[in-house]
């Protein structure tokens, strides 16, 4: 079967699980990037499948991470917290930043190399001084090169863990500045001992594209003077604590009066 750029395939050795984009090709080898999870591969083209059928939307998982609309209560009025998200696929970033904009909230977005990333936060900090900041992009965990409490078998971690890292010497306080850092199998332990208030992934489990957008919206649209509800609110990503886990938090909302 032919294959080119931009098919939807799936891969046969994995159960076909994931639905992938082929972003290039060389010799008998295909490159591939998760459509809704960020998740990067390769495959050989013998054990792929194309994908043919209508890409069905996760209903469940759209509605449960539908953003929050009913903020009009009388004569308040409301400051959501400002959110810098700093991401290395671009596709993947103008999802989020929709999800944002859906959600009436203020956000820019910045597509960064993850390797880059650390040598630039503190400019970007100091440019937008967000009160939520999200370093994300693509991740992954590779057996082959150590065990999961090694970071140097991580795809990104690493680069992330020197983000955080440099953020959280910025602003000491976890409350003034909530960092959500990770992507797909991303070393969990490692990015919160850095400083990250939310992380994936505990189980070294993929997360979905949008997973780090609805933690940084809920805590923008929760109150500064109410901790969060930590369950509930990994509840709302695609696979819960298995994906991201994280510390009580303060929101960011601030609840002003009169309109």
């Amino acid at each position: 079967m032919d294959f080119k750029i931009g098919d939807k395939v799936t891969r046969n050795s994995y159960n076909n699980d994931i639905i992938f984009i082929i972003t290039d090709i060389i010799d008998n080898t295909c490159y591939l990037k998760g459509l809704n999870f960020r998740l990067c591969a390769d495959s050989t083209i013998s054990d792929l499948k194309k994908y043919t059928d209508e890409v069905k939307e996760d209903l469940e998982y759209l509605e449960r991470i539908k953003p929050i609309k009913d903020l009009d209560r009388g004569d308040y009025f409301y400051l959501p917290g400002k959110i810098l998200h700093i991401d290395g696929d671009k596709e993947y970033l103008d999802k989020c930043l929709k999800f944002y904009e859906d959600a009436n909230i203020w956000a820019t977005g910045i597509v960064e190399e993850e390797c880059n990333i650390k040598n630039n936060i503190i400019d970007l900090l100091e440019e937008y001084n967000p009160n939520i900041v999200v370093i994300t992009g693509h991740d992954a965990y590779y057996k082959r090169k150590g065990e999961k409490n090694n970071i140097n078998a991580y795809k990104n971690s690493s680069n992330f863990v020197e983000a955080i890292k440099k953020a959280r010497r910025y602003e000491k306080s976890h409350e003034k500045l909530i960092i959500i850092a990770g992507a797909c199998q991303s070393d969990y332990e490692e990015l919160i001992k850095a400083g990250a208030n939310f992380a994936s992934s505990p189980k070294r489990i993929n997360i979905h594209a949008l997973d780090p957008a609805v933690i940084a919206t809920k805590m923008s649209l929760s109150n500064v003077n109410e901790d969060i509800d930590l369950k509930k609110l990994l509840e709302t990503t695609k696979y819960g604590k298995d994906g991201i886990g994280g510390i009580k938090t303060k929101g960011t909302m601030y609840v002003g009066y009169p309109r």
